[in-house]
């Protein structure tokens, strides 16, 4: 009945945005063990409620349904009705609080140890490249020989982490240990990388939840469509195609100072400075001149768009993931002067294929008059009048369109919203759905309005709420 009732929606929402694609993860969205029984029990008191009455809150109960989703330890395939697994809260709990008890006691007796470590880390950078067995298993090594201190220096309670503050996220260096069923999630993707041919439909739905640090900058290369999913293949294909993109470089470069090429060269020198301005990394010159090369060749290879303001952003996410492929310590701090020449080489070529491949299917947001981003900001009108009537409404009684805010949201993909650790998990999950970066998105910024209703209905004054005031489209910050 439930199953029906969801096709039902769907088909009566045939305009919604994305409805082409199935929505992936929506149907079955990773279970929470804490909820599992009491889901049951929703499911059959809401299969006995009229249709009519679940028209209004259907896409409330799928955000309901899904938003477990977003836990960091799903995992779809656990057996939660088994006894051991109803069991095992309570044990794991206590031999988890004992560890923790164990291991601050030690730090307190072998403080120095703890800091030799550490200190240790910078110097054994190792190259960890993704294309056989058995680099895949070097990696599971060199995660293996990490000293457990070292990630255990932190509070019992995560801290609050400023807007623009670490990039690292829950699986790096100064973060809480990993935890069973994390180790587990981990272990699933390297046995799926290191298959022969990687099954990209398991590795989407393993991804969707989030992708473990350690295995991301592979993961995102296969899933982007650069590398291929035949192990014997990766590495030949690595290395076509990054001769390939330095041989763009050969090609087209020197022609920055061309005329016809000098004001897009500009723009961009100009843009580089102001991506990410608060992270140390970005400020570095070896960085923006990285940068500098990949904007400059993907706008001389797509004439039709050529260069815009805001494709600078999306190049960050790619560039810090495959940038800690190579660095286990805080990435946004890193001097990348400390990397080979190879290392820095295999880094911007990746971020630059990536990026492309990325851009190909939202390239007509930046075509001349940006029709994809009318589209796109059209389509969240209609859904936000679907799903919330009242804040559509709210919208047109103080007069505000949605081009206002939302264009930023659609031109940099909220990456001006949100901090950067938080778009990259945001990323794999986009990497995950097959129109991602494009209809799924939509869905995404519509969350963002229902998370701040309250906020948005309590507001007049959107001058202010919005962050217009000096001409620029933003988000609701101060709502």
């Amino acid at each position: 009945m439930a199953a029906e009732n969801s096709k039902q929606f769907w088909k009566r929402s045939a305009k919604l945005p994305g409805s082409i694609q199935p929505v992936y993860g929506a149907q079955h969205p990773p279970l929470d063990p804490r909820l599992t029984k009491n889901f049951i029990k929703e499911r059959s008191k809401v299969n006995t409620v009229p249709l009519k009455n679940k028209k209004a809150s259907s896409f409330h109960e799928f955000a309901r349904n899904t938003s477990d989703a977003w836990d960091i330890g799903d995992d779809e395939e656990e057996d939660f009705s088994s006894p051991s697994f109803q069991t095992l809260n309570s044990k794991v709990a206590l031999a988890t609080a004992a560890q923790v008890l164990e291991n601050h006691s030690k730090l307190r007796v072998k403080p120095e140890r703890s800091q030799s470590t550490t200190s240790d880390v910078p110097a054994s950078y190792k190259v960890i490249k993704s294309s056989s067995d058995a680099q895949l298993s070097r990696n599971s090594s060199d995660t293996s020989l990490r000293n457990p201190l070292h990630k255990q220096q932190s509070l019992p309670l995560r801290p609050i982490i400023p807007l623009v503050a670490r990039i690292s996220d829950q699986n790096a260096s100064g973060a809480p240990p990993m935890t069973v069923r994390e180790k587990t999630r981990l272990e699933k993707f390297r046995q799926l990388l290191s298959s022969h041919n990687t099954d990209l439909d398991e590795l989407r739905k393993c991804s969707w939840p989030g992708v473990p640090r350690e295995v991301r900058p592979v993961t995102w290369r296969l899933l982007s469509g650069y590398l291929p999913a035949n192990t014997e293949r990766r590495k030949l294909t690595l290395q076509r195609k990054r001769e390939e993109y330095f041989g763009f470089i050969e090609q087209y470069y020197d022609s920055r100072n061309e005329e016809h090429h000098q004001d897009t060269y500009r723009q961009i020198h100009i843009d580089i400075p102001r991506t990410n301005p608060l992270i140390p990394l970005f400020q570095q010159p070896l960085v923006q001149e990285i940068f500098e090369r990949i904007l400059f060749i993907w706008a001389i290879r797509h004439p039709a768009s050529g260069y815009v303001q805001g494709i600078n952003d999306l190049v960050t996410p790619f560039f810090v993931v495959f940038l800690s492929e190579y660095v286990e310590e805080d990435v946004e701090n890193f001097d990348v002067t400390n990397l080979s020449q190879d290392m820095l080489r295999s880094i911007e070529a990746d971020s630059f294929w990536c990026m492309s491949k990325l851009l190909d299917g939202i390239q007509d947001n930046y075509t001349f008059a940006q029709p994809g981003i009318q589209k796109k900001v059209k389509a969240l009108e209609e859904l936000v009048s679907r799903i919330d009537e009242q804040v559509h409404n709210h919208f047109r009684r103080y007069e505000v369109e949605y081009l206002q805010f939302a264009f930023r949201w659609m031109n940099n993909l909220l990456m001006r919203e949100l901090p950067l650790r938080c778009t990259i998990r945001l990323w794999d999950t986009y990497q995950s759905e097959p129109e991602g970066f494009s209809h799924f998105h939509l869905y995404v910024c519509a969350a963002f309005l229902i998370k701040w209703r309250k906020e948005i209905l309590d507001e007049e004054d959107f001058q202010v709420c919005w962050g217009t005031e000096d001409g620029n489209q933003g988000g609701p910050q101060a709502c």
